[in-house]
């Protein structure tokens, strides 16, 4: 599809309180609009966020491969994120063209709670904040601490489950901090719990792949999976029951589609913008297409713009009851907002 017009826009959106994370500690969101005319002066959106925390391409590169794409409108060679920005807005762009809602907008996603790392009592009573709207599943950050002090992890759990309940569904991310005998020595302790899985707890599918046999918690992939030829060796090794899809990760909404068609998936944020959730609610609802609908019980991590103090959207998804609406229209249904863009450029 040939372009009349590419703009590139960086911009960044505060956190209503630091996202602490085992990777590090953000203070607000730095991504990329990508804003994409046809010839009829049709508009798509596509947004990339780049995961410079999990060692991938900056903002400035993503930002520099986009306008050069725009130059010469060749793909080859992009970076995932800047790969997820053209495809979503391409797939925004057609399903405006044509007048089609790309998702179903009678229904909705269910979301998890994303609990912000902190004391034990800090985050149970975010826990029930959230439960308060209406969230029955929670994500709990791990490993942010030292390992010496890796009791916090499990009061954090303990206090989280006495608040929410027993019905409760409890999920864990470490984002990789943990070797493997600290991980098979928390999941041990952690079971307890009934933890529902756990994210990424080590490094690399072999290491999750031992861990596996020795829990009786089902392991989620993230990091060690960001393409299809990843999934299918994480699928052989039998190193997880389940993979986490951020869209800007593995390179778009058809990159995503495919991995789940390997792996049970469920769609997680990159703490992204409007733009981006949007997309990523549309992937959520397409998994019942893909070999493994059988899992759709598990809730998508696409509750995150509550964590943001700031918006660039005049529409975009809304949170009701824990469950996350698409907005009304063709495509993704998000407009902007020109005067908060502006004002969160970069």
């Amino acid at each position: 599809m040939q372009l009349a017009s590419v703009e590139v826009i960086p911009y960044a959106l505060p956190f209503k309180e630091p996202y602490v994370t085992a990777r590090g500690v953000l203070e607000r969101r730095e991504m990329v609009l990508l804003r994409v005319r046809d010839e009829d002066g049709v508009v798509g959106l596509g947004e990339a966020v780049p995961l410079s925390l999990r060692g991938g391409v900056g903002l400035a590169e993503v930002v520099r491969e986009l306008e050069e794409f725009g130059e010469r409108q060749e793909a080859e060679g992009l970076s995932a994120p800047a790969r997820c920005a053209l495809a979503t807005a391409r797939m925004d762009l057609l399903a405006r063209r044509t007048g089609n809602e790309s998702g179903a907008r009678d229904e909705a996603v269910p979301c998890n709670a994303t609990l912000v790392a902190g004391a034990p009592e800090a985050v149970a009573a975010d826990a029930m904040r959230w439960a308060a709207d209406g969230f029955s599943t929670f994500k709990l950050k791990l490993g942010a601490e030292s390992q010496a002090r890796g009791s916090a992890d499990i009061e954090q759990v303990r206090e989280v489950r006495e608040a929410v309940g027993p019905s409760a569904r409890i999920r864990v991310d470490v984002n990789a901090a943990w070797d493997l005998e600290t991980a098979k020595r928390r999941l041990g302790e952690l079971e307890l719990y009934e933890i529902e899985l756990a994210e990424q707890p080590v490094g690399t599918l072999e290491e999750l792949a031992e861990l596996a046999a020795s829990t009786s918690i089902p392991l989620a992939a993230d990091e060690s999976v960001a393409s299809l030829a990843e999934a299918e060796r994480a699928a052989a090794l039998g190193a997880c029951a389940y993979t986490g899809i951020k869209l800007s990760k593995v390179g778009g909404p058809e990159a995503a589609l495919a991995i789940a068609d390997v792996l049970p998936a469920f769609i997680t944020s990159a703490l992204d913008g409007p733009v981006g959730i949007a997309a990523a609610a549309q992937v959520a609802l397409s998994l019942a297409e893909t070999t493994h609908p059988e899992r759709l019980h598990l809730a998508h991590g696409l509750a995150t713009q509550r964590l943001f103090a700031e918006t660039i959207a005049a529409v975009e998804c809304e949170l009701s009851d824990g469950m996350l609406h698409l907005p009304p229209g063709s495509g993704l249904g998000v407009e902007i907002d020109e005067e908060a863009l502006q004002a969160h450029r970069l």
